[in-house]
């Protein structure tokens, strides 16, 4: 018996709950890519069941700079107090001006204590990668490190002492540290079962070698799962030579930002690199590429990534609340992405000749499909 002519897995589908998401567009490529992944999500939720969904759009970027004087304004995240989950284009602070040169995302994931950012690499048939059997999932700690936005209470964890010496602050905690190992850990039980722990103990064994040895401790709970550790150098040739080695990999802030833009690449391009933040109880679906200006207003750019990201949002969402609708929403998105590109549907990017609107709709017709 197939799933739609299974009665219990049909009734299952056509749950009726509507969810509330937010749309942040931002800059550049911004608004069109979030666009883009809008109009895939609101697919595949009534393919799925859902019986309404209510998109609340919140200013961010230049236009909220226009509009608030600010790029991050009180109002967008007096809004995202009373959701639990959205959508977060991307945005390209550089071209701010002096006064207001704070990276939004960063400010975002900091205000909602978003401490996990997952970001998986995988390759998909018909697309061109470097690493063709890649399917791994980097879990970086997102609220601590070396980053200066994140990881102290108040001022930055950057600073000067003089105008010749610039010094900065990182930061391991043992409570970061054991929450994101549990993600860690929690995630690979439910894929191939191994853990690799990346740090750089050997030259920095304070604060490396604390985030090792929790991992480890924690590690300990999950008698499933196996567990290893590599050096961020180590790891990063391996990835190269032979990244189906990998299942899960856990590492800090600043690590696991670049192991994953070299996964990313990896498996074909940034373009399909998606990416999740998220707490205990907020998420926010975010891809891993810019804003792109160069592209912007050209339909040109890949949505891929961003719809990647809001798959994974629904997903997280409907285990919290126990909507299968909601996590099979999500399904429908990656089959449907998959299957475009194995039909040799893709954007310049990736080789192909298929516009964001093109490559949109393609997808947005196979969310339907088994």
């Amino acid at each position: 018996m197939s799933r739609e002519d299974d009665p219990v897995t049909a009734a299952r589908e056509r749950d009726t709950s509507s969810v509330r998401l937010g749309l942040i567009e931002g800059d550049g490529i911004g608004p069109e890519v979030v666009e883009a992944t809008r109009v895939v999500v609101d697919e595949a939720l009534a393919a799925a069941g859902v019986g309404a969904v209510e998109w609340v759009c919140l200013p961010m970027g230049h236009r909220a700079i226009e509009e608030f004087g600010a790029p991050l304004p009180e109002q967008t995240l007096a809004a995202l107090d009373d959701l639990d989950a959205w959508i977060l284009g991307p945005h390209d602070n550089a071209s701010y001006p002096a006064e207001h040169r704070i990276a939004p995302g960063g400010a975002i994931r900091k205000r909602f204590g978003l401490y996990a950012n997952i970001r998986p690499a995988r390759a998909f048939g018909g697309i061109k990668a470097s690493a063709p059997d890649i399917d791994l999932v980097i879990v970086r700690e997102n609220s601590e490190g070396f980053y200066a936005d994140r990881n102290m209470f108040a001022g930055s964890g950057e600073f000067r002492p003089t105008s010749d010496i610039a010094m900065a602050v990182g930061v391991i905690t043992r409570q970061a540290c054991e929450r994101i190992a549990h993600e860690a850990f929690r995630l690979a039980a439910g894929r191939r079962k191994r853990v690799t722990i990346v740090h750089k103990a050997n030259v920095l064994p304070m604060t490396m070698g604390l985030f090792r040895d929790v991992c480890y401790d924690v590690a300990r709970a999950y008698p499933g799962v196996e567990v290893d550790d590599e050096h961020v150098d180590a790891t990063a040739a391996h990835l190269v030579r032979a990244a189906h080695d990998y299942d899960v990999l856990v590492t800090e802030n600043l690590f696991g930002d670049i192991l994953s833009d070299l996964a990313g690449e990896l498996s074909g391009s940034l373009g399909m690199a998606a990416s999740l933040n998220c707490s205990a109880t907020k998420a926010m679906a975010q891809a891993v590429h810019g804003a792109a200006p160069a592209l912007a207003g050209h339909n040109r750019a890949n949505p891929a990534a961003l719809q990647l990201s809001a798959a994974m949002l629904l997903h997280w969402l409907g285990i919290r609340h126990n909507n299968h609708a909601l996590v099979s929403a999500g399904e429908r998105i990656e089959r449907a992405i998959a299957a475009t590109f194995a039909a040799g549907i893709a954007t310049a990017d990736l080789g192909g000749l298929a516009s964001t609107s093109e490559f949109t709709e393609q997808v947005r017709a196979r969310v339907h499909r088994r």
